[in-house]
C-alpha cells in the first residue's frame, strides 16, 4: 500500500507543480527551478531594478507558455499570438523579480514552524482530489498526515513539499499585507446587492441616427467642412508612414515534412510494439513537453474536451492499445486509452509535431539567402522575379507595424523607419516563426496634420453623424410628446415605421442586446413603473423610448441571511483589485531595462531550437 502511494506521490507532485505554475508565476512570480536569474546560464536579457534576467529563464518561461495555450487553443498560434506569449512570458519573470524584491524590503521571511503547520494542516489543493487520501470520497486530513509521518515516505517529496510552502507562505503574508483592512459597510454591501439581484424588463423604440436618416438627407456645405478642419486639426494629426515593398517566404511546412513526421510517429509506434516501454519512450521523443514529462500521462479528461480527432480516437480505441498515428492540429499522436468510465477517459499520448525537415529547412535558407543576395544588386522586383516570388505593397505605421494578411514585421519597420532611405532593400528578416521577408522603402512621410483634401472624408463623416443625430433628436422629441398626448407606445411606433422591441429581465450590471450595458438606457429601464414610458434617451450613440414591463425588487430577506457570504465574496473581489493595483504600481515605481528586441535575434541566430521556437 505504501508503496503504491509512493508511487502515486510521485505523479501528484508533478502535477502539483504544474498546477501552481499559473498561480505562483503570474499571480506571485514563483521561480520554480529554485535558482536565482544570477545562476542562470545564458546571456542577461534585461533587468529589473539591477536585477538579472537571462535568456536561458525567459526561453523555458516562454514554453512552457506556448505549449500551454497551443493545448489551450487547439489551433496552432499565429505570429501575433506568438507575440503575445513571448511578452506573457517577459511579464511573469518581471513580476517574480519585484515581489521577491518587495519581500525582502518588506523583511517577510517563513520559519520552519510555519512550513510545518502549512504542510500538516493546509495540503495542496490537488491532494484533496487524490482518492488515496478521501474516506467515503471525502478528504481525510489523517490519512494525509499519515502518509507524511510514515518513515517510508520519499524524502525527495517531502522536499518538494517544502520548496513549495517557503515559496508559497511569504507571499501569503504579503498578500494579506496589501489587502488588509477591507471592510464593505451594510448600506454599501446592499447597493451592491442590489445592482447584481434586482431586474427589470421594458419594451423600447431604438431611433438609430444612422438608418433612420439617409445621407442624400443631409446637406453639407465646403464653408462647414473647413471652418471643422480649422476648429479640429488637432484631430487630424497623423504618424509617420512608411509605404514599402515586400517579398516573403512562407516558412510553413510543406506535404514533404508532412510525410517524413508521419513516417516518424510510424516509427515509434513500431517500438513501442516491439516492446520499448510506452512512457520511456514518450520522455524521450514526445514534443509535448508537459505530458512527456509524465510519461506521456494526459490525465482523465471529459468527452469532448480534446480537439474532435483526437477525442474520436480516445473515445473508439480499445483499452490498452496503442493508436495508429492521429493527425491533428498539433502534429501525430500516438494514443493509448488507460481507462474509460462513462463519459470520462485517462490515456497518454506522444505527440510529434510536423516541422521542416533538415533538408526542406536547408533549401528554404538557401532560397532566404539567394533572396538576400539578389537584393544588394537589384531592385526588389527584379530579384523575386529571379526566385519566382511574388512582391505585394503596404503601409507601415511606427505604433502599427502590421502587413495585412501576414502580421508583425516589427524588425522591417524599424529598418524603414531609422535606417532606410527610399529605394534601398533591406536584409531578409526572420523574427516571425510563419515566413521570411524582405522590404524595399517605396516612400517615408513623416508625422503631421493631414492636408484638408485627405481630411475631408472623416470631416464629411463626423457632421453626417452629428447632423443626423440632430434629426434623429427632433422625431425622438415628436414621439414622446405624442405618447404624452394619449398616444400608445406601439401606436407611434406604426405611424412612424418603428419596431417595438423587448428587453430583459436584466440586472443593472448586465449587457443587454440593443441597449447596451451600464448606459443611461439601463439606468432609465430600473426608473419605470410597469406601464411609465420614458421621456427620450440618449445613449450607445442611439436615442430610446423605453417603457416599463416589469420590475423585480431585491429580496431584503434574503439579503439578510446572506448577508455575511454575500461580504466576505465581495470582499475577497476587492482584495484581488487591490492586489493587481499594488502589482501594476511595483511595476510602475520600477527600473525594468528591455533588450529582448536585440538578444533574442542574437541568440536565435546562435541556437538552432531557439531559432525554430521564434
Amino acid at each position: 500500500m505504501m508503496q503504491q502511494m509512493r508511487d502515486k506521490m510521485k505523479i501528484i507532485m508533478l502535477v502539483t507543480a504544474v498546477a501552481f505554475v499559473g498561480l505562483m508565476v503570474f499571480e506571485w512570480g514563483m521561480d520554480l527551478s529554485g535558482r536565482s536569474s544570477a545562476q542562470a546560464s545564458g546571456g542577461e536579457l534585461g533587468r529589473v531594478n539591477r536585477e538579472p534576467v537571462s535568456y536561458d529563464e525567459f526561453l523555458r518561461t516562454y514554453r512552457s507558455l506556448y505549449d500551454e495555450q497551443q493545448r489551450a487553443k487547439g489551433d496552432p498560434l499565429t505570429a501575433s499570438e506568438n507575440r503575445q506569449v513571448e511578452q506573457a512570458a517577459w511579464e511573469q519573470l518581471v513580476m517574480q523579480r519585484l515581489v521577491a524584491q518587495e519581500l525582502r524590503r518588506r523583511g517577510i521571511t517563513v520559519t520552519d514552524e510555519e512550513v510545518r503547520q502549512a504542510a500538516r494542516f493546509a495540503p495542496p489543493p490537488q491532494f484533496y482530489e487524490n482518492e488515496l487520501f478521501q474516506t467515503n470520497g471525502q478528504f481525510d486530513l489523517a490519512k494525509y498526515q499519515q502518509f507524511l509521518a510514515s518513515p517510508s515516505v520519499d524524502q525527495q517529496l517531502l522536499f518538494q513539499l517544502e520548496a513549495y510552502y517557503r515559496d508559497l507562505i511569504p507571499r501569503s503574508k504579503l498578500y494579506q499585507q496589501v489587502t488588509a483592512g477591507l471592510y464593505i459597510p451594510d448600506g454599501e454591501l446592499w447597493r451592491m446587492w442590489r445592482e447584481r439581484s434586482e431586474t427589470a424588463r421594458v419594451r423600447y423604440l431604438a431611433l438609430d441616427p444612422q438608418t433612420l436618416v439617409a445621407d442624400a438627407a443631409i446637406a453639407l456645405s465646403d464653408k462647414e467642412i473647413q471652418a471643422t478642419y480649422e476648429s479640429q486639426r488637432a484631430d487630424f494629426a497623423r504618424p509617420a508612414r512608411a509605404s514599402i515593398r515586400l517579398v516573403t517566404i512562407d516558412r510553413s511546412p510543406t506535404a514533404a515534412d508532412t510525410a517524413a513526421a508521419l513516417e516518424r510517429a510510424r516509427n515509434i509506434r513500431q517500438q513501442i510494439d516491439g516492446g520499448a516501454d510506452f512512457a520511456e519512450v514518450a520522455r524521450r521523443e514526445s514534443a509535448d513537453s508537459a505530458s512527456a514529462a509524465l510519461g506521456g500521462s494526459l490525465g482523465k479528461f471529459r468527452r469532448g474536451q480534446m480537439v474532435p480527432a483526437f477525442d474520436r480516437a480516445a473515445w473508439s480505441l480499445p483499452i490498452g492499445q496503442v493508436s495508429e498515428p492521429v493527425l491533428t492540429q498539433y502534429g501525430y499522436h500516438i494514443l493509448e486509452v488507460e481507462s474509460r468510465k462513462d463519459d470520462e477517459a485517462q490515456a497518454r499520448h506522444i505527440l510529434v509535431r510536423i516541422r521542416r525537415t533538415e533538408e526542406n529547412e536547408n533549401a528554404l535558407l538557401v532560397l532566404a539567402d539567394s533572396l538576400e543576395t539578389l537584393g544588394e544588386e537589384l531592385p526588389l522586383a527584379a530579384a523575386a522575379e529571379r526566385l519566382g516570388l511574388r512582391v505585394r505593397s503596404a503601409e507601415l505605421t511606427p505604433e502599427l507595424p502590421i502587413v495585412a494578411g501576414l502580421g508583425r514585421v516589427d524588425d522591417g519597420a524599424d529598418w524603414a523607419f531609422r535606417e532606410a532611405e527610399p529605394g534601398e532593400v533591406s536584409a531578409v528578416y526572420d523574427e516571425n516563426p510563419a515566413f521570411f521577408y524582405m522590404l524595399e522603402l517605396v516612400e517615408r512621410t513623416p508625422e503631421g496634420i493631414l492636408p484638408l483634401a485627405e481630411a475631408t472624408p472623416e470631416i464629411r463623416h463626423r457632421l453626417l453623424t452629428q447632423k443626423k443625430l440632430e434629426h434623429a433628436r427632433r422625431l425622438g422629441r415628436e414621439l414622446v410628446d405624442r405618447i404624452r398626448q394619449g398616444q400608445t407606445l406601439d401606436q407611434v411606433a406604426q405611424a412612424s415605421g418603428l419596431d417595438v422591441r423587448e428587453a430583459g429581465p436584466f440586472t443593472r450590471l448586465d449587457f443587454v442586446p440593443g441597449l447596451g450595458r451600464l448606459n443611461a438606457a439601463i439606468g432609465a429601464a430600473f426608473g419605470l413603473r410597469p406601464g411609465q414610458v420614458s421621456g427620450l434617451v440618449e445613449a450607445e450613440g442611439a436615442l430610446f423610448i423605453l417603457q416599463g414591463v416589469e420590475r423585480t425588487e431585491p429580496d431584503r430577506q434574503q439579503f439578510e441571511q446572506q448577508r455575511e457570504s454575500i461580504r466576505t465574496r465581495l470582499i475577497a473581489s476587492l482584495q484581488e483589485e487591490r492586489w493587481a493595483q499594488f502589482l501594476a504600481a511595483l511595476k510602475e515605481q520600477a527600473k525594468i531595462v528591455d533588450n529582448r528586441k536585440q538578444l533574442l535575434r542574437q541568440a536565435a541566430d546562435q541556437e538552432e531550437p531557439a531559432r525554430a521556437t521564434y
